[in-house]
């Protein structure tokens, strides 16, 4: 998995702003991937949902997709002209993040790349209910773009739990670090690595915790909390090679610190890790990672286990 030679761009068809298609093509320059560039489409008038079906809607579907695949090969052929292998797909399918992952399952896409919905009130994207969606479902890498120019030399942010909290399955840790290296080996970056703990869990379960004595004072609970956390910390960055200055260990709310180490270090993508429980449960990554994306002054990129399965039925929907 840890090869890009398949990139899936998702293509908004209502705005002529694409920042999605930037960074895809971006990343296909830098590690000579195929681009495959995709408008999903469905309007319920069209689709026979709601009277019977016709050749007359069936035609104008088709029309409605043949728009669609002329609007992408407009956008493919200066990407082709600069040297790039890019392909252009437009579907009919919905709910749109099922079919976005139907089509990245039926091309191999090894990475599916999306903007996310940029709002011109304040200074963040804001992830629209598609793409927590693809965050819980999508099998692939997935890169959600934050409109920003990328550094000549990007900064990724490796966001780990070497303590493996919320059943986190620990090989998670080192794919995201695995993942974090690649991409800035391909485009000239750095890599740091973010962890950080709430010291207020220390002292509310110091009376559950056996190896810590119930009789320490708090700032010793606290400090033995943070010993536990350095050493797992150092013991997954010395293995990965991360330079002890690139690496960070904060005592506070994740969705406080990491969009603040994010803004401090100029980060232009954060790697996070999820997995869903099942298909009826929410990931891992739960409620303090919606707090925490929706602040993060840049790009995300989300990965799962290679043994990841999506809960997305992998059948194609009729026209219907």
């Amino acid at each position: 998995m840890n090869e890009i030679s398949k990139i899936l761009a998702v293509i908004d068809p209502t705005t002529d702003d694409q920042p999605g298609l930037e960074r895809a093509s971006w990343l296909a320059k830098n590690t000579g991937a195929d681009l495959e560039l995709l408008v999903c489409y469905y309007n319920e008038y069209l689709s026979g949902d709601r009277l019977f079906d016709s050749p007359s809607l069936e035609k104008a579907r088709d029309e409605v997709i043949k728009n669609h695949e002329q609007q992408l090969e407009t956008m493919a052929a200066p990407l082709r002209a600069k040297g790039l292998t890019v392909k252009s797909s437009a579907i009919w399918d919905h709910p749109l993040h099922e079919g976005i992952v139907r089509r990245a399952v039926e091309s191999h896409a090894d990475i599916v790349i999306k903007d996310t919905h940029h709002h011109s009130a304040v200074t963040r994207a804001l992830l629209t209910n598609t793409d927590w969606n693809l965050i819980r479902t999508c099998p692939t890498r997935l890169w959600l773009v934050n409109p920003h120019e990328m550094a000549d030399k990007p900064v990724f942010i490796a966001a780990i739990d070497p303590m493996n909290q919320h059943d986190k399955p620990a090989a998670l840790d080192d794919e995201i670090l695995q993942q974090s290296k690649m991409l800035a080996a391909k485009v000239g970056g750095e890599v740091r690595v973010f962890h950080s703990y709430d010291p207020r869990i220390a002292v509310a379960t110091a009376t559950a915790n056996a190896y810590i004595p119930v009789s320490l004072p708090f700032d010793e609970i606290e400090q033995q909390m943070h010993e536990d956390h350095q050493k797992r910390f150092k013991e997954i960055t010395s293995f990965h090679e991360i330079d002890d200055d690139k690496v960070h260990l904060i005592a506070g709310l994740t969705h406080e610190e990491l969009p603040a180490i994010a803004e401090k270090y100029s980060a232009n993508v954060v790697v996070m890790g999820a997995v869903a429980r099942n298909r009826w449960k929410r990931l891992f990554i739960g409620a303090t990672a919606e707090r925490t994306l929706e602040h993060l002054p840049c790009d995300l990129l989300i990965v799962k286990p290679d043994w990841f399965k999506t809960p997305v039925h992998l059948e194609k929907h009729e026209a219907a």
